[in-house]
């Protein structure tokens, strides 16, 4: 098999960022600067907790939005939780108990089917079309000259030894993603469970943001999309490995005013089933966070914010954290 000078380098990139390990476990920014931890300086932005109690595992009702219309750069790292060691296996199965999903939009969009957008020995690029959606599936997915319509899911999968590794995936339609960590070595395995947003955060239903197209470059690990609200944005694989993900974002063009830049949507019913339960934050200017339960949580200021679990649940036990930091113009 002949490799091309970018399948070269797309390797070594792999590489890199799969040996890489890191050794910290107490601050939600992995970013360690010469012998201290020092963090970069972090714009503040307001947090909006829109939560609402739920009893439908399957339904999203954590809903917390940032807002701040001078933010152009920030980072989403989904972090293993801080239990994950304890953990000998998982539970990730689906729990429709207390569900009523009768009053959902339903859209048909006709046969579904799975389509390679880009492949290398060491990356794979899918999407999939779904037999129904709650949103039509009207976004264009561009991989280097090729173009999909239609698609409801985009995954990114990373080869790691002998295994592909789905580690990112986003939802053309409604402008959700989810990411993870690779999995920890001793499970395997790991779930998804909080997803974020990212731009022009709008009511349609539930909180969306609507892409006018999507573009993803092998190359630089980099998706690039158009918003129909205004605006452009992009999110970049900056590191990966089996104790987090990290990626940076930025926002550029006429973006609006009046609108949520980002968002983090999960799940919360009980402490034992949940994809989240706590929150914690911090101030601009003070070394002490913040922490409370998602529900009682009011919103409020903060230059760096985390979504988790103390304790294992049953609902997706090995989900990641979620953090927000490095808010910058």
């Amino acid at each position: 098999m002949r490799f091309s000078p970018r399948d070269a380098l797309i390797a070594a990139f792999a590489m890199a960022i799969s040996s890489a390990a890191s050794a910290q476990t107490a601050a939600p920014d992995r970013t360690v600067q010469g012998a201290h931890n020092l963090r970069p300086v972090s714009e503040s932005v307001r947090v909006e907790n829109h939560t609402r109690p739920e009893t439908c595992a399957e339904k999203d009702n954590i809903d917390i939005r940032f807002v701040n219309p001078t933010i152009r750069k920030f980072r989403f790292q989904a972090i293993h939780p801080a239990y994950i060691g304890t953990l000998k296996e998982d539970l990730a199965l689906p729990d429709f108990t207390d569900c009523d999903l009768s009053g959902d939009p339903v859209h048909n969009p006709g046969q579904p089917r799975t389509v390679t957008l880009y492949e290398t020995p060491w990356m794979s690029i899918v999407g999939q079309v779904y037999p129904s959606f709650w949103r039509p599936a009207t976004v264009p997915v561009r991989v280097g000259e090729r173009v999909e319509q239609g698609l409801h899911l985009v995954q990114v999968y990373q080869r790691v030894g002998q295994r592909l590794e789905e580690m990112l995936v986003v939802y053309p339609p409604d402008g959700y993603w989810r990411a993870r960590p690779l999995p920890a070595k001793h499970i395997g395995w790991t779930a998804y469970g909080s997803s974020f947003m990212i731009g022009p955060v709008t009511m349609e239903g539930r909180p969306v943001v609507a892409f006018k197209d999507i573009r993803f470059e092998p190359e630089t690990k980099t998706f690039r999309f158009s918003f129909r609200d205004g605006g452009e944005g992009s999110l970049r694989l900056d590191k990966l490995d089996a104790d987090h993900i990290s990626l940076e974002v930025a926002l550029s063009g006429d973006l609006p005013k009046d609108k949520p830049f980002a968002a983090l949507r999960s799940m919360y019913v009980t402490e034992i089933n949940n994809d989240a339960a706590r929150v914690a934050w911090r101030e601009a200017g003070k070394a002490r966070w913040g922490e409370e339960h998602i529900l009682d949580y009011r919103g409020g200021e903060a230059s760096e914010f985390w979504l988790g679990r103390h304790v294992p649940s049953r609902h997706n036990m090995s989900a990641p954290d979620m953090t927000l930091s490095r808010f910058r113009p």
